[in-house]
This record gives structure tokens, sequence and C-alpha cells, in this order.
């Protein structure tokens, strides 16, 4: 694939400064071009036969295709969860001029 298929990451960190500490990891590696986080949020979901109810914070993180992978594993480093919500959503469409920042602020 090449650098410039564009993705959304979308993951959640249980506080802010968890979320802000892996987004400034993630800029400064420039494996993402720009990581926002989002106030906190409820999320309810079934674990182990369970319906749990808990704050995060939902983190979106724009990137190339090419820097998934390097992203998934530091995310999984620091996520106190068992299985941390991790999904990638390609982005088809958008400004080029942004697209093309992305691929100017990140490598692979």
């Amino acid at each position: 694939m090449s650098k410039d298929q564009y993705i959304l990451i979308l993951t959640n960190f249980p506080d802010a400064e968890s979320a802000r500490q892996i987004g400034t990891q993630l800029v400064e590696l420039q494996i993402a071009a720009c990581v926002n986080l989002l106030p906190s949020s409820q999320s309810i979901y079934r674990w182990k036969g369970l319906t749990e109810c808990k704050t995060e914070v939902p983190v979106f993180i724009k990137t190339t295709h090419n820097n998934y992978k390097e992203i998934e594993t530091r995310i999984r480093e620091v996520h106190p969860d068992q299985v941390p919500e991790i999904i990638a959503v390609p982005i088809d469409h958008g400004s080029p001029d942004y697209l093309a920042w992305i691929s100017d602020s990140t490598f692979d």
C-alpha cells in the first residue's frame, strides 16, 4: 500500500493524562500527524458476560495506513485494558491540502 492511504484510528483511554501522553508520543515519533482528545464519555459494553460502564477519553488519530501497526503496538504497550479498542477507518476523501499535510507530517 502506498504511504498516501490515509486512515483515522479510533481508541479510548481511561483518563485525559494517559490519552495526552500517547497522543504526544505518536506525534513526536511522526507516526501520527494529529491526535484529537475529546471530552470524556461514558462507554457501556459487555465484558466477560457482564454489562460494564466506565468513563473514557475518546482519541482520534490521523495517519497513513503504513503507520497503523506501529501505532497499534504503542497503544497496546501502555493501555490498561486487556483488549483496548483500536479501530482504523479509511479516509476515502478529504481536503487535498489536509491530506498532503498528513503525508508531510508522518513517515514510514
